[in-house]
């Protein structure tokens, strides 16, 4: 289960004001960045913040501070190596496919165990609820910033129908992602590591940013398009940008409610199958679907999925 931000003494002084907040506040909503967020849920980040100023000097004490939604490097292994290799070095082809994918596998599984993380504390809160109790306020408290963190429509009917219905829907965007599905789009999108955006900007997925000067400028960019091709100072920055693309970006909600599905019916997450949700990622579109579903069966990058 989540930790709780505030210490226990906070949590009990508060947890009777937020309440009533929780009562009174329903109806109402405030604009954050753009977005409206009902004053419930706000109240709680609020809250968050507050508690974070109070306990960040008692932490300081003890030599770090708490990551309550974000596992600690002593529980994700992280890869030891951090700068892309440089594959070209690697004259066989069929050798070069194997160090690009073991490469690359290390950061996919440290992304992966990260998010099965969240998703058993997700689990853990549906439990409660469905037992017909209530979150705790420390446990709405990691539920709201969840929702912020994955994007989550504060309008939308989900969210409008309280924290059993927040919870599901968190729980279809907080997932895993096969590592065969990801390690063939990288070896598509960035030409096995290979790449000039690769190389100098760690970008293996082909992804953009829409600020000047936030990456690099495509060569054949039309000179109406704003966008370029995102720079990221490591490569598990890249992975774990990709994983939050997939996981909340709207052209992706069909891969996301295929693999609700397979979850559902308790199967093991299928990359070929997940990959018809991925259209949008390229202009290639179907063309596109195929080339990734052919690296994994060509590859049998299936034998590195974990289920």
């Amino acid at each position: 289960m989540f930790q709780p931000l505030c210490p226990d003494f906070m949590v009990e002084h508060k947890s009777s004001k937020l309440a009533s907040m929780d009562s009174n506040l329903d109806t109402n909503e405030t604009t954050v960045s753009g977005r409206s967020i009902p004053s419930r849920y706000l109240a709680i980040v609020l809250l968050a913040i507050t508690c974070a100023a109070a306990v960040l000097p008692m932490l300081s004490r003890y030599g770090g501070t708490e990551r309550s939604l974000a596992p600690s490097s002593s529980n994700t292994l992280t890869p030891a190596l951090s700068v892309l290799p440089d594959f070209t070095l690697v004259t066989d082809v069929d050798a070069r496919k194997q160090q690009f994918f073991d490469f690359l596998e290390a950061y996919v599984n440290a992304e992966n165990k990260r998010l099965l993380q969240r998703r058993e504390s997700l689990m853990m809160f549906s439990q409660i609820l469905a037992n017909g109790h209530r979150l705790s306020p420390s446990e709405r408290l990691n539920l709201a910033k969840l929702a912020l963190d994955y994007r989550i429509d504060f309008n939308s009917d989900a969210a409008q129908r309280g924290d059993m219905a927040l919870v599901a829907q968190l729980l279809r965007r907080v997932d895993a992602i096969p590592v065969s599905l990801v390690l063939a789009q990288a070896a598509n999108e960035s030409a096995w590591g290979t790449s000039r955006f690769a190389v100098d900007g760690n970008n293996l997925f082909g992804q953009w940013c829409y600020e000047e000067g936030c990456g690099f400028v495509p060569l054949a960019r039309d000179n109406k398009a704003s966008h370029e091709v995102r720079k990221f100072n490591t490569i598990a920055a890249a992975v774990s940008a990709y994983f939050r693309n997939i996981n909340t970006h709207p052209s992706y909600s069909h891969f996301r409610r295929m693999r609700e599905t397979m979850r559902e019916q308790e199967k093991v997450l299928d990359p070929i199958q997940l990959a018809y949700g991925l259209g949008s990622y390229s202009q290639r579109g179907d063309n596109y679907i195929d080339e990734v579903q052919t690296i994994i069966q060509q590859n049998d990058l299936r034998l590195r999925d974990d289920g």
